[in-house]
C-alpha cells in the first residue's frame, strides 16, 4: 500500500476539527481535495460529523452560512482548486460583512506548480483579500515532513479566529492546503484518530458605557442582527423601538410596527425625535436612514459584534457597548408613538384579494416559536418591515451585503442545522438566481422546508427607483424589472419538490401546513 502524506494530513486535520466540536462539513467534489473528502466521509460514516455534498460551490458556501446562522458554530467548507475557490467569494463576502463564522479548506497545488501554467491553478492565497479574518497557506505535506504536528495549533487558531474569540468579529477563515501526489489513500481512518486541540479563553475588552440625557426624545432603531439587547434597553427606559424583521428585536410592548409609514405620514411626531440609538445594521427603510443624516438628531451607536461598524452618515456622536439615562424618560413620548401606530394599523384597509400584506401576515401567523423563517433580500422583506406583526421568532436574512445570492441554499443550511420547520419568503428572481440549490441530495435526509415564492414576474422592487419614472416602460422592463415567465411548477417538479400554486388566503393557509420540501408559488398580477 502506497502511503499518502496528503491523506495522513487530511485525516488528522478533520479529526482535529471534529474533536474540537466542528461537526458540520459541506463538501464539493474535486480531485485536488480528494484526501479531505475521504476523511470527511470516514467521519460521517462513524456519525462523528454531518456531511453535505453539493455540486455547486456557491450553493455549498451559502448552505454553510445557513448552518452557522442557526447553530452559531462555523461549518467546514471543502473545495478543490481553481475556480471552485472563486465560487465561494459571494458567500465569503456575506459572511465577512455579517460576522458569520466559516472555515474554508481550499485544496491547492504545491508551491512548485504555482504560476507555471499548471492545470486548475490560480492565486488562491489572497483571493478573498481582507474578507477573511486570517488565511493560512499550508505547504504540501511530504514523506519527510507530514505536517501533522502543526495541526492542533492550526485548528485551534482557525476556530478562534472564525468565532472572533481573539477580540475581533466572527467571520470566515481560509486554510489553503497544498497537496502533492499521491493525493489520497484509505489510511489513516479519520474516524479512528483522536487529536487534542488546545483551547483558549476569549479575549476580554473593557466595555464602554454612556449616560445619556433622558429629557431628549429618543427612539431605538434595531437593524439586522440587533438582538434582544435593543428590546431590553427600550423596555427598561420606556423608549419606542423601530425594529426591522431580521433584527431579532421585533417583539415586546414597545415595538412600533408602522414606523416606516409614521416617519412619512406623521411629520410632526417624527420632527420631535432628538436622538436615535442604533443596534445592528438598519438598511431597509429610507425614512429611517434619513434620520441618521438629520443634523438635529444625535446618533448613538451600540457596537455590533456581528455586523461591525455602522455609521452611514459619519455623524455618530459615540460608539458604546451599553447606555443608561440620567433621568426618567417622559412616558408620554412612547404613548404618542403607540397611539399613532395603532391608528395607522387600524386605518389601513385589508385587500379583498391576496396581496403582499396578506402574504406577510399569513406567513407570520403560521410560523411557530420553534420554526425558522428566512427572508430573501427582495421586495418581500420590505413588505415585512411594514406588515409583520410583533413576535419573538427565529428570523434570518443575509443582510451583510443584502444580495439575493444563495437564498435557497442559506435556507437549506438553516433547515439542515436545526431539522426544524423552515420557511423562506422570497421573490421569483431570488429563486431563479439560486435555482441550482433546489437539487436534493438524498443523504441530507427529510427536511420540512417551504419556499414561499411571490411571483410577480420580475423585479418589482425596482419600481420604486428613479429610472421607473425616467425611462419608457419598455426600457425600464428590459434594464431593471427583467420580466420572466419561467414555469415554476415544472422547475419544482424537475428538482423533486412539491409545487403548490396559491391564489387565495385560504389556499395559502393550507399550503403553509404542508410538510416536506415544498415550493409554494403565489402568483401576483
Amino acid at each position: 500500500m502506497t502511503e499518502s502524506p496528503a491523506q495522513a494530513f487530511a485525516s488528522n486535520l478533520l479529526a482535529a476539527f471534529s474533536g474540537a466540536g466542528i461537526d458540520q462539513i459541506f463538501l464539493a467534489p474535486g480531485a485536488r481535495s480528494q484526501a479531505l473528502a475521504i476523511a470527511a466521509g470516514q467521519l460521517a460514516d462513524a456519525d462523528r460529523v454531518d456531511l453535505y455534498v453539493r455540486l455547486d460551490e456557491r450553493s455549498l458556501a451559502f448552505s454553510a452560512i445557513g448552518s452557522a446562522l442557526a447553530s452559531g458554530k462555523p461549518a467546514l467548507v471543502i473545495t478543490t482548486s481553481g475556480t471552485a475557490v472563486a465560487n465561494l467569494h459571494p458567500a465569503v463576502l456575506e459572511a465577512h460583512h455579517s460576522g458569520v463564522p466559516m472555515i474554508l479548506l481550499t485544496a491547492d497545488r504545491p508551491h512548485e506548480l504555482r504560476e507555471v501554467g499548471a492545470n486548475q491553478t490560480t492565486k488562491q492565497v489572497g483571493i478573498f483579500d481582507d474578507a477573511v479574518r486570517v488565511v493560512f497557506d499550508v505547504e504540501a505535506p511530504s514523506a519527510e515532513d507530514n505536517k501533522v504536528e502543526d495541526i492542533p495549533t492550526l485548528v485551534s487558531t482557525a476556530i478562534r479566529a472564525s468565532l472572533g474569540l481573539g477580540g475581533t468579529r466572527p467571520g470566515p477563515v481560509q486554510l489553503n492546503l497544498a497537496f502533492r501526489e499521491p493525493l489520497s489513500g484509505t489510511f489513516p481512518n479519520a474516524a479512528e484518530l483522536e487529536v487534542t486541540v488546545p483551547t483558549g479563553e476569549e479575549t476580554e475588552r473593557e466595555l464602554e458605557f454612556a449616560i445619556l440625557d433622558g429629557s431628549v426624545a429618543t427612539v431605538v432603531i434595531a437593524g439586522a442582527n440587533a438582538g434582544d439587547g435593543a428590546v431590553e434597553l427600550a423596555e427598561a427606559y420606556g423608549l419606542p423601538i423601530f425594529a426591522e424583521p431580521s433584527s431579532g428585536a421585533r417583539f415586546g410592548d414597545n415595538a412600533i410596527l408602522s414606523y416606516p409609514k409614521l416617519l412619512v405620514e406623521q411629520p410632526e411626531l417624527a420632527a420631535r425625535i432628538g436622538r436615535v440609538i442604533v443596534f445592528g445594521k438598519p438598511t431597509l427603510s429610507r425614512p429611517v436612514v434619513r434620520l441618521f443624516f438629520a443634523e438635529q438628531i444625535e446618533v448613538v451607536v451600540v457596537r455590533s459584534r456581528a455586523m461591525g461598524l455602522f455609521d452611514v452618515s459619519r455623524r455618530a456622536s459615540m460608539f458604546v457597548d451599553d447606555v443608561t439615562f440620567d433621568v426618567d424618560v417622559d412616558g408620554e413620548w412612547l404613548e404618542a408613538w403607540r397611539v399613532a401606530d395603532q391608528k395607522i394599523q387600524l386605518s389601513t384597509p385589508v385587500s379583498e384579494k391576496l396581496g403582499r400584506r396578506e402574504i406577510v401576515e399569513q406567513v407570520w401567523a403560521a410560523t411557530e416559536a420553534t420554526d425558522n423563517l428566512f427572508l430573501g433580500a427582495s421586495r418581500m422583506i420590505r413588505e415585512a418591515e411594514v406588515w409583520a406583526q410583533a413576535g419573538n421568532l427565529n428570523i434570518y436574512s443575509n443582510r451583510g451585503l443584502a444580495g439575493i445570492d444563495g437564498s435557497v441554499a442559506t435556507a437549506t443550511g438553516i433547515a439542515l442545522a436545526t431539522r426544524a420547520q423552515t420557511r423562506a419568503l422570497i421573490g421569483d428572481l431570488t429563486l431563479l438566481h439560486d435555482a441550482g440549490s433546489l437539487t436534493i441530495d438524498a443523504q441530507d435526509g427529510p427536511l420540512d422546508l417551504q419556499l414561499v415564492v411571490v411571483n410577480d414576474h420580475g423585479g418589482s422592487i425596482f419600481e420604486n427607483l428613479e429610472p421607473a419614472k425616467q425611462l419608457s416602460p419598455k426600457s425600464f422592463d428590459r434594464l431593471f424589472r427583467t420580466p420572466q415567465n419561467v414555469n415554476l411548477a415544472t422547475l419544482a417538479v424537475t428538482y423533486g419538490w412539491l409545487h403548490i400554486p396559491v391564489h387565495t388566503e385560504v389556499e395559502l393557509e393550507l399550503a403553509l401546513r404542508t410538510k416536506g420540501r415544498v415550493l409554494i408559488e403565489v402568483k401576483l398580477a
